[in-house]
């Protein structure tokens, strides 16, 4: 009673403060991944100080070269997007709004308002936007606030957490009552094994996505093939978001450049063989098999743990059930040890 006592305590107190703690988890889980990194580069002598300032800014420099991926999309896009919405309205004035009337449905694009839309939110400059931005957080942008915050305290966060790494594990195993000292101990070191091979499996399919998504709009024809293949690739760490962010750019390019159906189908055919190629044998076969999940299993776990935890249980889904699979083996072993087993 008490340890379930204490464990309600502690899962009150997270939810109560979610919001406080959300840079500081991000951290963790940050420095967590980083720290065999900075563990490296301090066996061979680095200073423990500039090790970890090596590695933060590597993981700074690649987050920001991902967003830039985007900048050659919107530059080009954005101006043909302004040209090819009044068009597009008129095309629908024009082939749709009889078809509709035969059915008793009387509606009619306002060109003019359209385009006036357009050229007003698709024309503007960086001042403009910056502008915009500014007004927004004046006038109430607390989720603007929050993510300009979190973007300054995470990074905060993760050099502490890096630098002091070994003192709170250590810490951490001092915890450990004794006489469950080499049980819990070789649980953690199981369950460390099994996330870090989730992590190497994860990166793995990332580049061979970002490689095949690149080739396949390539041989399209696509001129913007390089970085919306690569953004989406490395954008699939976030299931379905990622994906689906791609597909957009990517139907969005494919529109604009040809303008015709081929777009459409090209999308299609590479976004609808890649997804099928990372379901079935890209995330369960370097994934889940390297976490000791079958393909069944990994894909019941991003829809449980989606179902039952929204956006977050997604992205949370795989590494959770890694650790579940770690204790569903002691206890299956344990239960096998024991003299309740009959077999």
């Amino acid at each position: 009673m008490a340890w379930l006592s204490i464990a309600a305590a502690i899962v009150l107190l997270l939810w109560l403060l979610a919001p406080v703690l959300t840079p500081f988890l991000i951290g963790a889980v940050l420095a967590y991944a980083l720290h065999p990194a900075v563990e490296r580069l301090a066996a061979r002598r680095v200073p423990r100080v500039i090790a970890v300032l090596l590695v933060e800014v590597a993981v700074i420099v690649a987050v920001l070269a991902m967003l830039l991926l985007l900048v050659p999309v919107l530059s080009r896009e954005m101006p043909l997007l302004r040209d090819q919405i009044p068009l597009l309205a008129e095309r629908l004035n024009r082939s749709l709004v009889p078809r509709l009337a035969q059915f008793g449905i009387h509606v009619s694009l306002d060109i003019a308002s359209i385009k006036a839309f357009a050229f007003k939110y698709l024309d503007a400059n960086l001042e403009d936007w910056l502008a915009a931005a500014l007004s927004s957080a004046r006038i109430g942008g607390s989720f603007l606030l929050a993510i300009v915050g979190n973007a300054v305290l995470v990074p905060v966060v993760l050099f502490y957490l890096l630098m002091d790494w070994p003192h709170l594990v250590e810490r951490a195993r001092q915890l450990i009552p004794q006489r469950m000292g080499s049980s819990v101990l070789a649980f953690i070191d199981e369950c460390d094994s099994v996330l870090g091979q989730y992590l190497r499996g994860q990166l793995l399919v990332m580049l061979a996505l970002a490689v095949y998504y690149s080739i396949g709009l390539t041989l399209f024809g696509f001129d913007l093939a390089l970085p919306v293949g690569v953004f989406t690739g490395l954008a699939v760490f976030i299931p379905y978001l990622g994906f689906g962010l791609g597909l957009v750019l990517a139907l969005l390019t494919g529109l604009l450049q040809f303008a015709s159906l081929y777009a459409l189908v090209a999308v299609a055919v590479v976004y609808g063989i890649g997804q099928l190629v990372e379901s079935f044998v890209l995330t369960p076969r370097l994934v889940g098999e390297r976490i000791g999940m079958s393909p069944l299993a990994v894909i019941f776990a991003l829809l449980a743990f989606g179902h039952l935890l929204g956006f977050v249980g997604v992205l949370v889904a795989l590494p959770l059930s890694a650790l579940l699979v770690v204790a569903v083996r002691r206890v299956r072993a344990t239960y096998l040890e024991s003299r309740l087993y009959l077999g």
